[in-house]
């Protein structure tokens, strides 16, 4: 197929409503879905990252979901590697691709490449591991805060294995790990259309509140039962089941955890839009404006 190469990313806050929209736009490109969501990778992780269903995953191909195993170590730059091989091949066949997902630092990626991060002394990640689990996790936020606070505001604060990197990086190169985000774009052989999904403050958090109540119905304090005994697995650390695990490891009861699961999912919502809104080439919608979305796109490709 001839023809300039279009890539839709469609980004947002978990519980907006991306699922359906891209299920929709690529029904309707006739063409294939990219996850860059950084938790569905993970065969063992189904409830709490909020995948497809099996039924919506059946109804178009998607890249990149159920693809590794939570021991697996995979990054960001593998994952730019993965994900440009696959839409290369998309792209042979098809005009359009869909990529989407709610992680910002996975999606730039794909859309501007990255520095690699230069290999750090091998001492310090065991020293910075010890310091973590003599201080605690408020310790680790404080002292990522204090030395690069532009990444502090973007990343998973409660996932210290994310913390315990940047702060390893910054012991070992004196640099901040935000200044390894790629200062000049990669050149990319393909047009990128940027949509952006939102909701009211309110609607958006009553989604998420009647989603983690519909996931919890489902299995997800069993699904994070029988991952518990691997729970120090970087992939693990993450909303949806650190909450989980502090309950199984008895720090409070039951109602506790599904008070904390629901409050760390609005922040991780907060925390996506902050990242997201900083692009001012991210056009916004609501996710119902299904007309208008295609509207756009028809201008931008014309």
């Amino acid at each position: 197929m001839t023809g300039e190469k279009n890539l839709i990313l469609v980004v947002g806050p978990t519980a907006v409503g991306k699922t359906d929209l891209c299920l929709m736009l690529a029904k309707k490109f006739e063409t294939e879905i990219v996850s860059c969501d950084s938790r569905q990778f993970y065969r063992e992780m189904n409830l709490g990252t909020a995948k497809p269903s099996p039924e919506e995953l059946a109804l178009v191909p998607h890249h990149l979901i159920n693809t590794r195993s939570i021991a697996e170590e995979y990054d960001v730059k593998r994952f730019e590697k993965d994900g440009l091989e696959i839409l290369e091949t998309i792209f042979k066949t098809n005009s359009v691709a869909i990529m989407t997902g709610g992680s910002g630092l996975f999606a730039d990626a794909i859309i501007k490449g990255f520095d690699e991060i230069p290999t750090v002394a091998p001492e310090i990640r065991p020293m910075v591991i010890a310091a973590y689990e003599e201080k605690g996790l408020g310790w680790l936020q404080a002292e990522v805060a204090r030395i690069d606070p532009e990444y502090f505001s973007q990343v998973d604060q409660q996932n210290p294995q994310r913390l315990m990197r940047a702060l390893e990086v910054y012991r070992g190169t004196g640099l901040k790990f935000s200044s390894f985000r790629v200062k000049r774009a990669a050149v990319r052989p393909f047009r990128i259309l940027k949509i952006g999904l939102e909701r009211d403050r309110e609607e958006l958090y009553r989604r998420i509140d009647e989603r983690m109540d519909q996931m919890i119905d489902q299995g997800l304090f069993e699904e994070a039962e029988s991952l518990f005994a691997q729970r120090h697995l970087n992939s693990l650390q993450t909303v949806g089941y650190s909450e989980i695990f502090g309950y199984l490891e008895g720090n409070y009861d039951r109602a506790e955890a599904v008070r904390l699961l629901k409050r760390n999912s609005r922040r991780y919502a907060k925390r996506q839009l902050t990242w997201f809104r900083r692009d001012a080439e991210i056009s916004w919608f609501h996710p119902d404006q299904s007309e208008k979305i295609l509207a756009w796109l028809a201008s931008q490709m014309a």
